[in-house]
């Protein structure tokens, strides 16, 4: 199975069904060949898209004006993407549910309950600084584990996954998958997997330990998100990471997702850094997924609960033809499209820091990269003769060859050493 790249079209963006096909084909062209949809099921009262409170109804944003069958037009919108030549992913959400969900009084012995008997919210941790906790208190959690009527629960989930299945939805992210039995993702990847063989599943396990993503390895994902968009190269925490991580499964990496601020706004509007944090996630890993709107510049965050396609925005910046090029040398550069091992060949206390990319008969790749967003660098990288150069950073694809041991490096550059 080829590696995916992964364009989220971020629903409550994008509009109704009918303005779905727009934003696919632009994905289409930039060579995204995945389309990662956030939950579009019914939503309960605080109109979150991951507050489910009905998984066989469609949350009324999205269905077209006048639709008298919506679940016909999705089945219907899926096809198109597929024409396209798209595959598309769905969250599946099945570690809670709205608080108002009809499941918690229908089947209350699904849901874990506090001393008192009431409803527990669920909770994460925040990637970037464990002692900072989030409580969702519109959600309920569900017992996957100690349900006193597990095999009630595990059927049910596995009945509506199928059905999403028939409606014709080719993978899914595992919202929150360490939190959730890998004894039931066995059941509803291997359920899945004798209808359809070629189906993917991708695990959300960003800010949960080792050890959680070790308790997932059995469980049958292809593969899982990982955390590069963090790192500023400043320690090695993240190579040691993909080299773990590595070895469970191989990851897919993003500059920015529905849940992180955009990265235009973080910088104040570098393209340069927008350039050089994609290609970055690119090279990094086996997989990329980029949000809706990444290619252009947007600088508002994507809310769950807010965002409105009126929140598009009117920028001058087109990252589009760049992004297609990047994606194209991820196919072209065999080693970039597998997740590999990582080594650092200078050390992180520099303005520039120097990576090795490899993996076992495959051709390696030495990406070189400026941390400095504001000023030139050089770096002393020793070539041999006639040493390629692509300058990803600069939006300028052509190899150059090298002639010189001293690399010019401009502002948030990055670039790739070819053998």
């Amino acid at each position: 199975m080829q590696s995916p790249l992964i364009y989220n079209l971020f629903p409550r963006l994008a509009g109704h069904m009918g303005q779905w096909l727009e934003h696919a084909r632009r994905a289409r062209q930039m060579g995204f060949d995945w389309i990662f949809i956030n939950p579009i099921q019914y939503p309960g009262f605080s109109g979150s898209l991951y507050a489910i409170k009905d998984f066989y109804r469609l949350n009324p944003l999205f269905i077209p004006p006048d639709d008298d069958d919506p679940m016909e037009t999705l089945h219907q919108t899926l096809a198109q993407m597929h024409d396209l030549g798209l595959k598309v992913m769905m969250d599946l959400v099945v570690n809670h549910t709205a608080k108002d969900c009809e499941l918690v009084k229908g089947h209350p012995a699904w849901y874990r309950r506090d001393a008192s008997g009431e409803v527990v919210s669920p909770s994460a941790i925040d990637p970037a600084d464990a002692r900072k906790v989030t409580v969702w208190g519109d959600l309920a959690e569900v017992d996957n584990a100690g349900s006193t009527d597990r095999q009630g629960l595990w059927a049910y989930w596995t009945a509506m996954l199928q059905y999403h299945l028939d409606l014709g939805f080719d993978g899914f992210r595992c919202d929150a998958a360490y939190k959730v039995p890998g004894r039931l993702w066995e059941q509803l990847i291997g359920a899945a997997r004798k209808r359809r063989t070629d189906l993917l599943f991708v695990a959300e396990t960003l800010g949960c330990r080792l050890a959680e993503v070790r308790g997932l390895r059995s469980a049958g994902f292809d593969y899982l998100f990982n955390s590069s968009k963090w790192w500023n190269f400043d320690q090695p925490w993240c190579l040691e990471q993909h080299e773990e991580f590595g070895a469970i499964a191989p990851s897919i990496s993003f500059p920015e997702s529905h849940d992180t601020e955009r990265l235009m706004d973080l910088t104040g509007g570098l393209v340069q850094v927008q350039r050089q944090r994609y290609a970055l996630a690119a090279a990094f890993s086996a997989g990329i997924m980029i949000p809706l709107g990444y290619e252009l510049g947007f600088t508002r965050r994507l809310n769950v609960v807010s965002t409105m396609p009126d929140d598009w925005e009117q920028t001058d910046v087109d990252l589009t033809g760049y992004i297609a090029q990047v994606n194209q040398l991820t196919r072209d550069l065999p080693v970039l499209s597998v997740e590999g091992h990582w080594e650092m060949v200078s050390t992180l206390d520099r303005p520039t820091v120097v990576l090795r990319k490899s993996a076992d008969g495959l051709d390696p790749v030495v990406l070189v990269v400026n941390k400095d967003w504001h000023d030139p660098q050089i770096c002393h990288i020793l070539p041999s003769a006639g040493t390629r150069v692509i300058r990803l950073a600069s939006g300028d694809m052509t190899p150059t060859v090298l002639t010189q041991p001293d690399l010019q490096l401009e502002p948030a550059d990055a670039v790739f050493v070819l053998p």
